[in-house]
């Protein structure tokens, strides 16, 4: 048990403290050696300045010596956001991006950012409403099968570096896409066109396929404390 010490000047006994500047509990650490609180860094002043990024010019795209295929998948927050991230770091480099959206109809704040972009390309095929799994309308179908062959067209013919499928995995567990059209698209990419798919819930045939598969486990949710989805976060 630490005992309670008396520093000279002082009118009675002080504890030890732990935290910032105080030695842990158990040890007294006197006055002469308390560490000394650090300088607050002013951003405008202090911090790093680094040259300005240009993107590429058109004459100077350079194309990918290999394409793969991504997977982000599983029930965690994140899936969308981590395509819509290689859109952001492909435009950096001259790439060009094709996201095309199943499920989805809306100008979220990532979709009036990414249109900013160049050299980015962006469809959607969403009704606006929720798809129900067992009874998909015939509007949801046909939306999902016209984003099929806009896919095919994406990811066959050499004009873009990069295509996300965004919820291509949902629909197919939706039951708006069969699992034989998602791998057959698989089969006819261009070999140094990188394609993306994000979805909860991806086939196993379809992971099987992937070079790279990421599965977002979620740990905790804002949901579950009551705070609803907010703008800018969330969409």
């Amino acid at each position: 048990m630490t005992k309670a010490v008396r520093h000279p000047g002082t009118k009675g006994p002080s504890q030890p403290k732990e935290g910032y500047g105080h030695a842990p509990l158990g040890k007294v650490q006197g006055p002469s050696t308390r560490a000394k609180p650090r300088k607050r860094m002013r951003y405008d002043e202090d911090a790093p300045t680094y040259p300005r990024f240009e993107v590429p010019p058109k004459a100077a795209r350079k194309r990918l010596s290999v394409g793969l295929v991504h997977i982000y998948t599983g029930g965690g927050k994140g899936k969308s956001t981590a395509g819509f991230g290689l859109i952001v770091r492909a435009v950096g480099h001259g790439l060009h991006c094709c996201l095309i959206q199943f499920m989805k109809k809306g100008n979220y704040g990532e979709i009036a950012t990414l249109r900013t972009l160049p050299g980015v390309h962006i469809e959607q095929y969403g009704s606006g409403h929720w798809v129900k799994r067992s009874h998909p309308a015939k509007e949801d179908l046909d939306l999902a099968a016209a984003g099929v062959k806009s896919a095919v067209r994406a990811v066959k013919g050499g004009k873009f570096d990069l295509v996300i499928l965004d919820e291509v995995n949902t629909a197919v567990v939706r039951g708006l896409i069969p699992v034989a059209s998602v791998l057959e698209l698989m089969e006819k990419k261009n070999p140094r066109t990188e394609l993306v798919l994000t979805g909860r819930g991806a086939p196993k045939a379809l992971m099987d396929r992937a070079h790279l598969v990421t599965m977002m486990v979620g740990m905790k949710h804002p949901y579950h404390g009551g705070i609803d989805a907010r703008p800018g976060i969330e969409w």
